[in-house]
């Protein structure tokens, strides 16, 4: 069980890159803003890495809540990152009042 993620997550790669999803889900919010999907890519920038981090996917997401069909992405989710398959950091979900498992 964990905090379900909204666009606001601040999410890093293992190289402290910022990582935004690209398409969250609009029809899911929480505190105001989209919530995130499994299926959503997040686009990552500044990483340090050699070669750098560019994109993650989420390898892991809640069992039982979804939006349009989707899992919705917990704080303590697992993704890697392409193209050196080092993983990701949610430092914050972006809000707190939601869980799920």
């Amino acid at each position: 069980m964990g905090e379900v993620l909204n666009q606001g997550a601040v999410v890093l790669c293992s190289h402290d890159g910022q990582a935004q999803p690209t398409i969250p889900l609009s029809r899911v919010r929480l505190s105001g803003q989209p919530a995130v999907g499994a299926a959503t890519a997040y686009l990552v920038t500044g990483c340090t890495q050699a070669p750098p981090c560019v994109t993650a996917f989420w390898t892991s997401a809640a069992q039982r809540a979804r939006s349009v069909g989707v899992p919705l992405v917990l704080a303590d989710s697992t993704a890697v990152c392409i193209p050196n398959g080092k993983g990701i950091v949610v430092a914050s979900p972006g809000q707190s009042r939601v869980t799920a498992s």
